[in-house]
């Protein structure tokens, strides 16, 4: 079976071990994918410096999309194995830009990810 991320055809940022290319399902306008270069299953597969050129290229893409969309924050989010909603077992991180308004409470951010526990006592 073909990686869909071990094609960097898409991509529109990059560094020697990471690149950055446009989520194909975004859930708001600039939603990125920032990937390494190598195969890897999940986060903790990588070695620091993969970590380190991800975290560096996560920095750029920022700038990138501050220019572009002006979004009013961020989410980052790296989902690792099935259980935690992992679907393409090649490691990647989400840079979801957030926009004023964008859900009614974005309070909790992304603890989000278990609904029940989204909002504080």
């Amino acid at each position: 079976m073909s990686c869909p991320f071990c094609d960097t055809g898409c991509e529109v940022l990059g560094n020697d071990l990471a690149y950055a290319r446009y989520d194909a399902y975004p859930v708001s306008r600039g939603h990125l994918l920032i990937i390494p270069r190598r195969h890897a299953a999940d986060w903790f597969d990588l070695t620091e410096e993969e970590q380190r050129s991800i975290f560096l290229l996560i920095s750029e893409a920022k700038q990138m999309l501050d220019e572009k969309f002006s979004p009013d924050g961020y989410n980052i989010g790296i989902n690792c194995g099935e259980a935690a909603g992992q679907t393409i077992f090649h490691v990647h991180v989400h840079l979801i830009p957030r926009y004023t308004g964008d859900v009614e409470n974005p309070r909790g951010g992304v603890r989000g990810v278990i609904p029940e526990k989204r909002s504080y006592p």
